[in-house]
């Protein structure tokens, strides 16, 4: 992690990779709250995860996730009974972490963005940035920005793939990516 004069930079290189228990792939977490909070006692979760087989998702009871692809053909999850496709990059799918949830692959290998948020603590809005903008963090709020494909800049530092920028100050921060970059938004739940 390096530290710019406003936000953080954390960068993919310094990621450890996780292998699921299932051995169905790995886990690279970008950050979360609080710092080093496990699985069981963080308000919000941000990861990238590689996904090589298909299988169940681990099932997290009181917690909501939005899922993103990022690479690769797709997958098709199915939420308590119900097919979802999810085979467009950059688009967010929004599904509850206590939903019995399958995943299949088609069409090989994934990669896929994870943001999980705890229901009643804390709220996430998911977005796409993928021309110029100012990004506004809110007083209370923080924002995840993570460079999903390309590279982006933020305030004139660089981020490269999967390189992300923890802005927690409130203020505005100019975003140029060459390419696509998640902007995540948490907040306290009302």
């Amino acid at each position: 992690m390096t530290t710019s004069e406003r936000f953080q930079v954390l960068r993919a290189s310094e990621r450890p990779a996780t292998a699921w228990l299932n051995g169905g792939g790995v886990t690279r977490e970008v950050a979360g709250f609080p710092a080093g909070a496990g699985l069981d006692a963080f308000d919000w979760r941000v990861s990238l995860a590689d996904v090589a087989t298909a299988g169940p998702f681990s099932p997290f009871p009181g917690i909501d996730r939005v899922i993103t692809l990022v690479e690769g053909a797709g997958m098709v999850l199915t939420v308590d009974g119900a097919e979802q496709l999810v085979d467009a990059p950059f688009r967010p799918f929004a599904f509850s972490g206590d939903a019995t949830t399958d995943c299949r692959l088609p069409a090989g290998p994934v990669v896929d963005f994870n943001v999980m948020t705890r229901r009643g603590r804390i709220e996430a809005t998911v977005s796409m940035a993928t021309a110029g903008t100012t990004v506004g963090v809110p007083d209370g709020s923080t924002v995840l920005l993570v460079c999903l494909a390309g590279t982006a800049t933020v305030d004139g530092v660089e981020l490269t793939r999967h390189d992300a920028a923890l802005l927690d100050a409130p203020d505005a921060y100019e975003l140029n990516p060459d390419g696509t970059t998640a902007v995540v938004t948490f907040r306290t739940a009302p």
